[in-house]
Parts: C-alpha cells; sequence; structure tokens
C-alpha cells in the first residue's frame, strides 16, 4: 500500500513541472483558484491572460492540449446551467439573435463559465502532472488532518479495487446470459450490489488485518525522497500565483 498508484489523469512524463514537490504545487494551485474567484467578473481580459498562464505551465509540463481538454468534459454539467442563467434570472433585458435575455444572467453565466473552466483546468492540470499517492502525501506535508488522509488514501486505492470486482461480476452475469432490460431485472442488480458490498467489506477486513500483521500504525510510509521542499522549488512553484496576483490587482483597479 506504500508503493504508487496510477490514474488515468496522471500523464507520465519528464518536465520541472513534474518534477516540483506535490505539496508546493498544491499551495500553488489553491492560491491560483482563489485568485481567479476574487477577481472581479468585469475584467474580461483577467480570464484571458489566467488562461495565457495555464497554457504556458501546460507547454511547460508537455502534457499534450488532447489530454487536458478531454478530462475537462467532467465541467459539462456546469456549462448547462450557466447556458441557462440567462433565460431565467430577472432583471434588465436585452435581445440576442431575437431571445431576450437577463442582463444579470449573461454576467452571472459568464462567471460561472469562465472562473469554473479555469479552476477545471488548473485542477486537471495539477492531476496530470502529480500521481494520487504523491498528491496524498502532499496534502499530509501541508497539514491536512491525518483521519482525513487515511480516508482519502483508501478511497482512492480501494476505488479501482471495487470497479475490478464490479466489472468481474457484470463478466459473470453476461456470460450467464443475463441483460438488464426493464424493472424486472432490478431485483438481480439489486442483489448483485448487495454482493459486491459484502465482498468489499470482507476484502477490506482481509488487508486490514494484513496490513497490522506487516507493522501498519495508523500511518502511511513516506514515499523515497519525500522531504522539505528546497527554496528554490517553492519559488519555481510560486511563479503561477504571483502573476495571478499582479493580474488580480490589476483587475481590481482598472
Amino acid at each position: 500500500m506504500g508503493t504508487g498508484h496510477a490514474h488515468k489523469l496522471y500523464k507520465d512524463v519528464r518536465s520541472p513541472v513534474h518534477a516540483l514537490p506535490a505539496h508546493c504545487k498544491l499551495a500553488a494551485v489553491f492560491c491560483f483558484v482563489v485568485l481567479v474567484v476574487v477577481t472581479p467578473r468585469e475584467a474580461v481580459w483577467a480570464f484571458g491572460a489566467y488562461a495565457a498562464l495555464l497554457a504556458a505551465v501546460a507547454a511547460v509540463s508537455r502534457v499534450p492540449p488532447r489530454h487536458l481538454l478531454t478530462r475537462m468534459a467532467i465541467e459539462v454539467p456546469f456549462v448547462a446551467f450557466a447556458v441557462l442563467l440567462p433565460l431565467v434570472a430577472e432583471g434588465e433585458r436585452v435581445t440576442v439573435l431575437g431571445v431576450s435575455l437577463s442582463e444579470s444572467g449573461l454576467w452571472g453565466a459568464w462567471n460561472v463559465l469562465a472562473k469554473g473552466t479555469l479552476g477545471v483546468a488548473a485542477s486537471v492540470l495539477l492531476a496530470s502532472t502529480t500521481g494520487l499517492n504523491a498528491l496524498l502525501l502532499g496534502l499530509a506535508r501541508l497539514r491536512m488532518p491525518p483521519l482525513l488522509c487515511q480516508i482519502a488514501t483508501f478511497m482512492v486505492r480501494y476505488a479501482d479495487v471495487i470497479s475490478a470486482e464490479m466489472r468481474r461480476m457484470r463478466t459473470v452475469r453476461v456470460s450467464r446470459g443475463f441483460e438488464a432490460r426493464g424493472p424486472r431485472h432490478w431485483a438481480v442488480l439489486a442483489k448483485s450490489a448487495g454482493s459486491l458490498f459484502i465482498r468489499s467489506y470482507e476484502r477490506g477486513e482481509r488487508v486490514h488485518l494484513a496490513m497490522l500483521s506487516r507493522g501498519y500504525t495508523g500511518t502511511m510510509p513516506p514515499a523515497l525522497g519525500d522531504g522539505p521542499a528546497a527554496g528554490a522549488q517553492w519559488a519555481r512553484s510560486a511563479a503561477l500565483p504571483l502573476a495571478a496576483l499582479a493580474i488580480c490587482v490589476t483587475g481590481w483597479t482598472l
């Protein structure tokens, strides 16, 4: 359990961004997102500047644009919500292509789209350049409560285990000619869900006992080479939030 845990979001390439400590990148992304959120929505140019900063970081990290864009599809529900805002919001109305839209709703939709997209892009870029195990160790180094770190550790490690168990159970059902086509098959799916819960619970008990027999005391072993970040590493990580701070201050003063 102390070994690395790969994830589909992670892009295993060599770059200066990948080499930075996880806790430095976590702090940088958090500060960047906070600055994006507090930027006034009327400063349209500022969000373009933020996007340029993220594009520069993506270029340095050598993560393919397609890798980032396909994984940003998670924000589609928020885009749908933002599209509806101008139609349902109240206030002064403007006509766009023959459709009456709320002016405040248009600003609200822009606010959600711009800030949400930048936040998702920064998070995906962080996950693409930092492994899950490194992220969890970085959170621990940033003084996240140990219990929360342990919960998150086991959650991400066993999510794939449970998913694999679900796929095996589905394969067994299909091999026996079962195919869910309507409510009359819900009973079988319910029994499968119950069986999955029991098998996952029992497997968790076995793994916990195995960990205790190997000396587990409630904390995960540190990664090889894990240690405090050097001043130069903090300085390189601070480049993104410092540039964002300059943009944010300019956006409020203009």
